[in-house]
């Protein structure tokens, strides 16, 4: 019988701040657990999510020194929806400025959804500093990724919550929704972006879970969180984050095949399908695929949840 693993108690940072990167965008960022564990560093997901309390609670907090900060334009981090010096490169290069401010040599990286795009471009960039990767939710930022969850294929698996995400977007304006949304999410008037914010967060909310969790999708009636997520996410996926080729990750997984994987996916992932871990994981034979059964994207789901706490787990012995 193979026993579920709950998430590891509640706990509160030993240490909070800011961390400024640039002249524009300051970040914030916790540490917990053992000040002197094994550092392990949490990717929060959108891009455009921020960290959550429930983040610190995949890790043993008396082995890891456990890391979670809000990228660029996210949760505490300031500007907040700041779309200027917003890419993946800086958000790799954030990475190394928190590494080298707490000084840290070498990590392990957590991430999920975007966090696996982000850990493993941050892992491509800077392998020698990477000492094993957790991943869920596999999205490697592809058009087809884009297209599928934006445009046309996870539309039919949800057709009553789709015609909520189309409503905001003129019936002459569809051909390009990606390009459309962003077109409203940066417009000058608030109310238009408010709008746009809610039925584009809304979406994502409502296809992340194996079933609908009304919660969830009530969490973006915030508008500030909703503004920011959506804004964020759009801006990175109207520019292929900013990879120089639409498939720059596999392109590139040999720079990093040499370090440990842990994969989790849900089968039943409608945001990140699973096609996108099956492929990282032919493309990177030594990498642990897991494929949860009865998950859908999000990282609570008990299965989901319990795979990543097995993984970080088997990952003290780096």
């Amino acid at each position: 019988m193979i026993t579920t693993r709950e998430f590891f108690p509640p706990i509160e940072p030993n240490e909070s701040g800011f961390l400024k990167v640039s002249e524009l965008h300051t970040l914030y960022y916790e540490i917990s657990g053992n000040p002197a564990g094994r550092p392990i560093v949490f990717l929060h997901g959108g891009p455009g999510g921020g960290v959550s309390e429930d983040h610190r609670r995949f890790f043993d907090p008396n082995h890891y020194r456990i890391i979670l900060f809000d990228q660029r334009g996210s949760g505490k981090s300031t500007p907040l929806a700041e779309l200027r010096e917003n890419t993946t490169w800086n958000l790799i290069n954030d990475l190394e400025q928190i590494r080298t401010h707490l000084k840290i040599d070498r990590w392990l990286v957590f991430g999920g959804s975007w966090g696996s795009t982000l850990a493993l471009a941050y892992a491509i960039s800077h392998p020698e500093r990477v000492l094993a990767l957790v991943l869920r939710g596999i999205f490697l930022c592809r058009p087809s990724e884009i297209s599928w969850f934006y445009q046309e294929g996870a539309s039919q698996i949800f057709p009553d919550f789709w015609d909520e995400y189309l409503k905001p977007i003129p019936p002459t304006e569809r051909q390009n929704l990606v390009k459309s949304y962003y077109k409203l999410l940066t417009d000058n008037n608030f109310n238009t972006r408010l709008e746009a914010a809610k039925a584009w967060s809304k979406w994502e909310a409502a296809t992340s879970r194996l079933t609908v969790n009304q919660g969830s999708i009530e969490e973006f009636d915030d508008p500030a969180y909703a503004i920011s997520f959506a804004s964020i996410e759009c801006h990175y996926f109207i520019n292929n984050a900013f990879f120089p080729t639409d498939n720059w990750i596999l392109e590139n997984i040999h720079k990093i095949q040499h370090v440990p994987c842990h994969i989790v996916q849900g089968r039943y992932d409608v945001v990140c399908p699973p096609r996108s871990a099956w492929d990282l994981k032919k493309a990177w034979a030594e990498a642990k695929l897991t494929i949860i059964p009865d998950a859908g994207h999000a990282a609570a789901e008990p299965g989901t949840r319990s795979a990543l706490i097995v993984a970080t787990e088997a990952c003290k012995i780096y």
